[in-house]
């Protein structure tokens, strides 16, 4: 086995997607983006702030050569020898099969093309990247990566898993090893459908589940907020499968499990956002918000005046999650109960929902005061800048990003109390300065229309005092919720698992 305690560790981040790396990370470190949601940003925060802090970061993804824009047949004999090698000194992994270089996507359109890919990915890793790197720890991120801290508790090396969605599939040790994983060094670490007698019996009838298995297998585990990891533990999640919720809760009474928070993209912020036409901070934040109420306001057909206040929904329109059906069955009593107030409500996301929405603003006659949009970055944007509340009514929410992203902007969160939801939104009270949104406990109509009533009832105090709350959360937030915190969390993790310091200066 090969040496692991060079002066300063090693750290191995495995992940399916990312959104960027840092300078310095490697010839292709510029060209590298795959995303398909909110695990692509957080690695690629996570792999910048340990770079930032000196730490000996390295990543491994697949190599989805057509997202990366390389088209190797455009290359000549020279510049094709120094792409393949990748260069010595790189700290960027990248893993190797024609299932992934014609990719448009990082996962597929159906369960058997992801389930090929998180394969191929997983016996890379195992078989060429880990002995190539040669880790002291392993970072691996949810289902597609749930075979290799089995591999890594086998010859080991200790591995932090990250439960970022409650998703798994399974197979059986046959098809893992006629994909070229040698399972049957290390699949007693393994987790199977039902218990194992041994090897054999077990080898073509008894399916091994990959997320369970990241978890049964990792040294430590994390989800993407505290709550949502108490919650699974206590069994208020009926859509958690009882073999990760057990696994789970082993892990946390273990004291091996811990929830971090995931953070917004730096560039999510008013002073940066590229989306905006108008951007503004704390000297102009006043009329910053304005302007982009006024630009949101024309976009959407609302009627157009500075003094409504906007309701904006920042999620995709899915009943089974992010609570739609319940503002479906207020919306009217809502505009009615503030109609003198001007109210209005703004969404912008797709979801079965989008119809039902348009068919109580048509039927009510609502035009003006209600506006549903098809799904567009920039005019999502340009809502969260110019609204004054974001509307997240989530049944249960692992983490969450736009209720985070709304305190930067001063848009307030209106949001149901669980999972990140309750770990990033406290009770406005403006009378001690604390809290930040506003949130309900029972999940219905009625706790949401509750919570509006409560932002509204903000809304009404006199202008300066508004603002001089909305300051306040803005500076608060820019200091909870931000990749090196995150980091920082994981970092004390990583030091947890190997007892000794993960950053060491350099003389």
């Amino acid at each position: 086995m090969w040496n692991t305690k060079r002066k300063k560790p090693r750290i191995l981040i495995v992940t399916p997607e990312i959104t960027y790396l840092p300078d310095g990370m490697g010839n292709l470190a510029n060209t590298l983006r795959a995303k398909a949601g909110g695990l692509a940003d957080v690695s690629a925060s996570l792999v910048a702030a340990l770079y930032r802090a000196g730490a000996d970061v390295h990543v491994t993804l697949p190599h989805y050569r057509r997202m990366f824009h390389v088209e190797v047949g455009n290359l000549i004999s020279n510049e094709l020898r120094v792409y393949m090698s990748h260069l010595p000194d790189t700290r960027v992994h990248l893993a190797e099969d024609r299932i992934f270089y014609y990719r448009d996507s990082v996962y597929g359109n159906y369960a058997e093309d992801s389930f090929r890919s998180a394969l191929a990915f997983e016996r890379e890793v195992i078989n060429n990247i880990i002995p190539q790197v040669q880790p002291d720890i392993i970072h691996c991120n949810d289902w597609m990566t749930g075979l290799i801290p089995a591999l890594a508790r086998r010859i080991g090396i200790p591995c932090l898993f990250t439960v970022h969605n409650i998703h798994t599939q399974k197979t059986t040790l046959d098809v893992i090893e006629d994909r070229g994983i040698d399972a049957a060094e290390f699949w007693n670490n393994l987790y199977f459908e039902r218990q194992p007698y041994n090897y054999e019996e077990s080898r073509s009838s008894n399916p091994v589940d990959f997320l369970t298995s990241g978890i049964f297998a990792g040294h430590f585990i994390n989800t993407v907020s505290p709550a949502f990891l108490r919650e699974i533990v206590d069994g208020r999640h009926d859509f958690v499968p009882g073999q990760i919720r057990n696994e789970i809760a082993q892990k946390f009474y273990a004291g091996c499990a811990s929830g971090i928070l995931n953070a917004p993209a730096e560039s999510d912020c008013p002073e940066k956002d590229p989306y905006l036409d108008t951007h503004f901070g704390k000297d102009d934040f006043v009329s910053g918000k304005a302007a982009n109420k006024a630009q949101l306001q024309k976009a959407l057909g609302l009627i157009e005046d500075s003094d409504a206040p906007i309701l904006f929904w920042p999620s995709r329109l899915d009943p089974v999650q992010k609570g739609c059906q319940l503002l479906a069955e207020i919306l009217f009593e809502i505009i009615s109960r503030f109609y003198k107030e001007k109210l209005q409500v703004a969404i912008v996301a797709n979801g079965s929902y989008q119809q039902i929405f348009r068919n109580i603003a048509a039927f009510h006659d609502l035009h003006g005061r209600v506006a549903v949009r098809d799904f567009d970055e920039k005019l999502s944007r340009i809502g969260t800048a110019g609204a004054d509340f974001l509307l997240m009514p989530s049944r249960f929410e692992p983490c969450g990003l736009p209720q985070m992203e709304g305190q930067f902007y001063g848009t307030l969160p209106i949001v149901h109390d669980t999972g990140g939801l309750h770990d990033t939104v406290g009770v406005l009270d403006t009378a001690h300065h604390t809290g930040n949104g506003f949130r309900f406990e029972t999940y219905d109509s009625n706790g949401l229309a509750w919570a509006i009533g409560e932002a509204m009832r903000f809304y009404k105090l006199p202008k300066e005092v508004r603002y001089a709350e909305l300051l306040r959360i803005k500076d608060q937030a820019a200091q909870r919720f931000n990749h090196d915190v995150t980091a920082n969390a994981y970092i004390d993790i990583y030091e947890s698992m190997l007892d000794r310091p993960l950053i060491v200066p350099d003389k």
